[in-house]
């Protein structure tokens, strides 16, 4: 009914966290998934053979440093070969968090956050737009973060806020047959344990500061990614969504 049954979509970082959760969100809206994981070649196997439980269609787990064009390529090549066609939907979710201030920062620190955030997105896009445009459509979806709209995350805001502009671009040269769009989350309830290293008092101060009261969670930023791929947004493109609960709203 929602038009997206047997469609293939390959998510970036897909194996756990964020990108599990959108996994397991697009399967069960009837789509399927390519799983690429780094380094957590196990938990994605384990995700897939549970959507394929769960869901009865073909899923796979593909291997991938998405910064480097080579293990794209064969990334997309295993992805089309496992689930039986080009892929429809790209969510490029592969994005790690750095916050080192500038003038501190190695080259390297630099190199991987902006590599995974920003460069990765570029190189997966090249690979399926052929694909897309010869279906006649697709989809391209974004993760950013509401770090690109702070100017207090160093790398992180940068490379997020670079996915704003890239998407706007994608969505001109894509057209008309492909729609470009992003997400940002605001700090994610799920993901709190991960940033006890930058800040003690992050939970408290980050939830203070958020007008919803509360934080948002992985499931309900999986939910507008999976609504992004439905025919309601076809007129919707190179829009970046917050996902915040106002955080990123500025105040005196």
């Amino acid at each position: 009914m929602n038009g997206l049954i047997g469609k293939r979509v390959l998510v970036t970082g897909g194996s756990r966290n964020l990108g599990g959760v959108i996994a397991e969100r697009l399967a069960r809206g009837g789509l399927s998934v390519a799983v690429n994981y780094h380094t957590s070649a196990s938990a994605a196997q384990e995700l897939v053979t549970r959507l394929e439980a769960e869901s009865g269609r073909p899923h796979i787990a593909v291997g991938a440093d998405m910064t480097r064009q080579s293990e794209v390529t064969d990334a997309l090549a295993a992805a089309t070969d496992g689930l039986g066609g080009t892929i429809d939907i790209l969510v490029n979710n592969a994005g790690p968090f750095g916050m080192t201030p500038f003038v501190e920062m190695s080259e390297t620190e630099w190199d991987t956050v902006w590599d995974a955030n920003v460069k990765a997105v570029y190189l997966a896009v090249r690979e399926v737009v052929p694909g897309m445009r010869a279906a006649g459509w697709g989809r391209v979806i974004n993760i950013s973060a509401v770090s690109a709209y702070v100017r207090n995350r160093s790398i992180y805001g940068l490379a997020k806020s670079a996915i704003v502009t890239l998407t706007e671009q994608l969505a001109l040269e894509l057209a008309p047959e492909v729609t470009v769009n992003a997400v940002a989350p605001g700090q994610i309830l799920e993901s709190l344990d991960d940033l006890g290293e930058f800040s003690t008092e992050w939970a408290e101060k980050v939830t203070a500061r958020t007008p919803a009261g509360r934080l948002v969670t992985r499931a309900e930023v999986a939910e507008l990614v999976y609504l992004l791929c439905t025919p309601a947004f076809d007129m919707i493109t190179g829009v970046t969504i917050p996902v915040d609960g106002g955080l990123r709203l500025p105040r005196f």
